[in-house]
């Protein structure tokens, strides 16, 4: 093919020619699609309908389970759609569409992260200075500010893969993801989402340290409470955005920091899972079982949920 304006369509990875391991990769495809939906809808109806989570801390972690919700949504229903309908084709526009959404919803992830940590600084370093710092409206600037940023870097990773002239429309990955489809570019003219991917990292390697700074100051701050009780619930609130992080960061660098070449399509179709998928999917369960608040919200939440239906059979 001469140039992207002739392919009309891209062929998207097949795992197998074999109609019951089609089947087979729909049924696993959808559990955990529904796992990751469930559990993230869980969430944001938690700090929704409790009053008690109306904080700045879970206000942003209900805008980190849209965000996942968000990232699964683009391409694991697709994917589903494909295996079922034994279909391989997505449209020029379609892969569009998925590269721009996937890279906003994933942008935003690093951000939000970003700023979980620094909501935790002050919460536990700077206490008096809490309220006017995480402010209702401060919060709501800040959250503003992170999904303006992030559709802009997704407009600019979105854009530089796409002016380049595709010489094959076959994607060896299940969704369009963007190395995949800058081994496919004609010529060296994909500089230009080089130049966006560099200034991408160069940005997360800058919230990455921001974020170790941050907890080294949290964890001496936590260190100097005198109370068992005091840093335990310091604590409480901290490891379960540390875990989210560290597990957010080992998938990505093992995800693009990876020897393609070498990788065979089932290792490379599992290293993209762990990235793409599992992130999603474990962060709510990392959140439940590691904040009380959150367990006592959930537990509230199935409380008036029973009640709802033991008045509906009356």
């Amino acid at each position: 093919m001469d140039n992207h304006s002739s392919v009309s369509e891209f062929v998207l990875l097949e795992f197998s020619a074999i109609r019951e391991l089609q089947i087979l990769h729909f049924i696993l495809f959808l559990v955990l699609y529904l796992i990751t939906v469930a559990g993230n809808l869980a969430i944001i109806m938690a700090v929704v309908l409790d009053r008690h989570l109306h904080v700045p801390l879970y206000f942003f972690l209900m805008n980190l389970a849209i965000q996942d919700l968000g990232s699964v949504s683009v391409t694991i229903p697709k994917y589903i759609i494909n295996s079922l309908m034994n279909h391989r084709h997505i449209s020029y526009t379609g892969c569009v569409v998925q590269v721009l959404l996937f890279i906003f919803f994933a942008g935003s992830d690093l951000a939000l992260l970003t700023v979980m940590a620094y909501d935790r600084y002050v919460a536990i370093c700077k206490p008096l200075q809490y309220e006017m710092l995480m402010s209702r409206t401060a919060c709501i600037q800040i959250v503003t500010a992170v999904w303006f940023a992030a559709i802009l870097n997704a407009i600019l990773h979105a854009g530089g893969t796409f002016v380049t002239p595709f010489c094959s429309n076959v994607i060896n990955q299940f969704f369009c993801e963007i190395p995949q489809l800058l081994k496919l570019a004609c010529s060296d003219s994909y500089h230009i989402e080089m130049g966006a991917i560099f200034l991408s990292l160069v940005v997360w390697t800058g919230c990455f340290i921001f974020m170790i700074i941050t907890y080294v100051q949290i964890f001496s701050a936590v260190l100097k409470i005198p109370s068992f009780q005091g840093r335990k619930k310091a604590f409480s609130t901290c490891i379960p955005h540390l875990i989210v992080v560290s597990m957010f960061s080992l998938t990505v660098c093992l995800a693009y920091l990876r020897p393609t070449s070498s990788m065979s399509p089932p290792l490379e179709l599992l290293v993209t899972i762990m990235y793409s998928i599992l992130p999603p999917m474990l962060n709510p369960l990392i959140y439940s079982l590691r904040n009380k608040e959150i367990k006592l919200a959930l537990s509230r939440l199935l409380t008036m949920r029973s009640s709802f239906n033991k008045a509906l059979m009356f």
